[in-house]
């Protein structure tokens, strides 16, 4: 990153943009990692965090009903609680 404080040069930031396209799925396909596009590419970066965050939301409360149906002595519980540590 630039030593300059406050300051980021277009080259920084092109290979920010470039690097959060590696991270996104649907994102790879893509080669430019233009100014123009950076929007778009944040845009979309906020979308699929939302969706990972929607994700583990539901992860969770189906483990958390799953695991109301288990006996807590069972093997089967002990198997998802050694899973989660």
């Amino acid at each position: 990153m630039s030593s300059r404080r406050g300051r980021i040069t277009d080259e920084e930031i092109n290979e920010l943009i470039s690097k959060l396209q590696a991270l996104l799925p649907e994102s790879s396909r893509r080669r430019s990692a233009s100014r123009s596009s950076a929007s778009k590419l944040l845009k979309e970066t906020c979308g699929y965090i939302k969706s990972l965050h929607q994700e583990v939301d539901d992860l969770s409360d189906r483990l958390s009903e799953l695991m109301s149906t288990l006996d807590e002595t069972s093997p089967q519980a002990e198997i998802i609680r050694s899973l989660l540590r």
